[in-house]
């Protein structure tokens, strides 16, 4: 009698062991699930990425039809904070709002240190572009330094997720796929330096008209803005296609 009750309830007692770990499980047991998530909120979707667009489209077009830098740089920063106070009113995420109007506000402030410096609107008018260049030139530099030493910085990303920051590095297979997918991070930034930094040099050397620069530096901004992310995203989701990687392994009892 006691055999056959200790029988009937050891289905009963296994169930729920055997379910615990489906209800524990992670949203994102892969690595490729965490860089997936991870990426999408970095590039903000479609919106971030117009919201990102259409200060430059703005500046550009009314610095080359008006020729007043104070005009296109007013009407670019309040094209921003028209998006700002957008999104404020639908309540919803103003991350990538400000970090144009932050981008936005870094030229403003090179082009009027340029003029306070004796230089011509003209000039002034190419300052605006030069910390975006800076910029790329700068986090090409700190990506690729992540991955040389050994710590890829979507690691990190892994890491969030995990909550040990640094777990993920004794995986030697994850780091490798970290480093080539932060290595897909860094070209966008290295192609858009080697195209527009010699423009921009160019265009303040007197090597070619000031205003042909500008132009040129505002369509490439734009053409090698989103569109050049999105081919490195899809590059990621190739390689992270090809692989599955656990986010952690199962600890196997001693």
């Amino acid at each position: 009698m006691t055999d056959e009750t200790a029988a009937d309830k050891a289905p009963a007692d296994k169930a729920p062991a055997d379910k615990a770990p489906a209800d524990k499980a992670p949203a994102a047991d892969t690595v490729e699930a965490v860089v997936r998530q991870q990426l999408a909120k970095a590039l903000g979707g479609r919106r971030g990425m117009a919201e990102a667009a259409v200060p430059t489209i703005l500046f550009t077009v009314i610095w080359l039809s008006t020729k007043d830098l104070t005009l296109a740089l007013q009407v670019s920063v309040g094209a921003a904070l028209v998006l700002l106070v957008v999104r404020l009113v639908q309540r919803s995420t103003v991350q990538f709002v400000v970090n144009a109007l932050f981008g936005i506000g870094i030229g403003a402030y090179f082009a009027y240190r340029t003029l306070q410096s004796g230089g011509s609107e003209q000039e002034a008018a190419l300052a605006y572009f030069l910390p975006g260049i800076l910029y790329n030139g700068g986090y090409a530099l700190v990506l690729a330094f992540t991955c040389i030493i050994g710590w890829p910085l979507v690691g990190f990303m892994v890491g969030s997720i995990t909550g040990d920051p640094t777990a993920w590095h004794e995986d030697k297979p994850l780091v490798k796929l970290c480093s080539r997918l932060t290595w897909l991070l860094v070209l966008p930034c290295l192609v858009r330096v080697a195209v527009q930094a010699p423009i921009w040099l160019a265009g303040s050397s007197g090597a070619m008209d000031p205003d042909t620069a500008i132009a040129i530096l505002g369509v490439a901004k734009l053409g090698l803005g989103w569109p050049l992310q999105l081919a490195a995203l899809g590059g990621m989701i190739w390689l992270l296609s090809r692989n599955r990687t656990p986010v952690a392994a199962d600890p196997t009892p001693a």
